[in-house]
């Protein structure tokens, strides 16, 4: 097949790097053709029972991700692009800002729990520091932005789905939530869900890491105790601006990224693929594989709308990490409250996709619970992501 041409963001990107410059190429042409060589891409397929393709399932534990090509149909692209804009302009004017552009209270700016986040252009804000329990192990290259790019750039929206009746409604897609029952289980339990925002030019690297914190020394280990993400494109990614991973490595425990680095003679991890993906392409990826992307220097700009899903096994009665919420104890009954969201989600996605057969959590069903969304529901959601089941 043909793939496609990114080199001219490619060539803007290697050229940041000085003498390095030709090896970056090599090492994103190579990657490029690496990852379509895998195969672990296509449409979401169910067999005729209902459930997910064996062979998706296959590949999807064999390299700890899958790029479901066409997600997202054409009309719901529209909206969300749409939505997507709309919702920017109300973004604070600067970091701490309380208004936008227009003189309007920004979103989030009333939120108790993490809300934007915002970077230095280029730069790589969490490598070699103690964020997130230390898991960025490496600080990445930090490029130098035009001379003309703001001080900062808004990085990631936490607690995406208050702020985005697109991102909300995507929540509760039924073909991507029948995916996740058959990985995590149909009694599966939500994760945390934000935008990653890599504006082109400006957007930040994400040093390579591994996400989860709990299970690691568990007895009860597997590749899929951390969970998934599954990472919606609006605009598409590059192997200039998109997340790259080392295929298999969510299946090995926890690793040590300092060596990977230093055996792959620079930060350019030897086997790592880019996630090369079009608008409306979701990507399923396991939270333990080892990933993480460069600086966004080139043309292309990426947003990726995020959402994780957890075995219920998992996070019930288990005590959180503390990284994308404070250290509690996850009870049922905080599970249940966490999981609202997804039932507004479903509701909101239904409202507006009507023809669709909207998707039948079992939780709910077993629970006889029904969520509305409508003006109080929204009302409900807000600072939900103080409940994220972080582990």
């Amino acid at each position: 097949m043909e793939l496609p041409d990114y080199s001219k963001s490619i060539n803007a990107c290697a050229a940041h790097y000085g003498d390095e410059a030709d090896a970056v190429k090599h090492y994103m042409q190579q990657g490029l053709h690496h990852a379509y060589a895998l195969g672990n891409r296509g449409p979401i397929c169910f067999d005729t029972d209902g459930q997910l393709s064996p062979e998706i399932l296959a590949a999807y534990s064999k390299y700890g991700f899958y790029v479901f090509e066409a997600a997202i149909g054409d009309r719901e692209m529209d909206d969300i692009l749409q939505d997507i804009e709309e919702m920017r302009s109300r973004f604070p004017t600067h970091p701490d800002g309380k208004l936008d552009s227009q003189g309007r209270p920004a979103i989030g700016a009333d939120c108790s729990g993490p809300g934007l986040a915002w970077c230095k252009p280029l730069s790589d804000p969490l490598g070699g520091t103690d964020a997130a329990n230390g898991r960025h192990q490496v600080k990445l290259k930090e490029l130098e932005a035009d001379t003309a790019a703001p001080e900062a750039a808004p990085f990631v929206l936490f607690g995406s789905l208050q702020f985005s009746d697109s991102a909300l409604r995507l929540y509760g897609h039924p073909e991507l939530l029948k995916v996740a029952a058959a990985i995590n289980g149909s009694d599966f339990a939500p994760f945390n869900e934000v935008l990653f925002i890599k504006d082109a030019g400006l957007g930040a690297a994400v040093s390579w890491h591994q996400d989860g914190v709990t299970h690691w020394d568990s007895p009860q280990f597997d590749e899929g105790i951390h969970g998934f993400n599954f990472m919606a494109q609006v605009y598409g990614s590059t192997p200039v601006n998109g997340v790259w991973v080392v295929p298999g490595t969510h299946k090995v425990g926890k690793v040590d990224i300092k060596k990977m680095v230093a055996n792959s003679g620079s930060e350019r991890l030897e086997g790592a693929v880019p996630l090369v993906c079009a608008p409306g392409d979701v990507v399923i990826c396991n939270r333990q594989l080892v990933h993480g992307s460069f600086a966004n220097s080139g043309y292309e700009r990426r947003l990726t709308i995020n959402f994780g899903f957890h075995r219920r096994s998992s996070v019930l009665n288990v005590k959180g990490a503390g990284i994308h919420s404070d250290v509690a104890v996850y009870t049922e009954d905080v599970i249940q409250q966490r999981s609202k969201v997804l039932g507004y989600a479903i509701d909101a996605r239904q409202q507006q996709y009507p023809d669709e057969t909207p998707y039948r959590y079992l939780p709910f069903q077993q629970d006889d619970q029904a969520y509305i969304w409508n003006a109080a529901a929204k009302a409900d959601i807000f600072d939900y992501n103080l409940l994220d089941l972080s582990i």
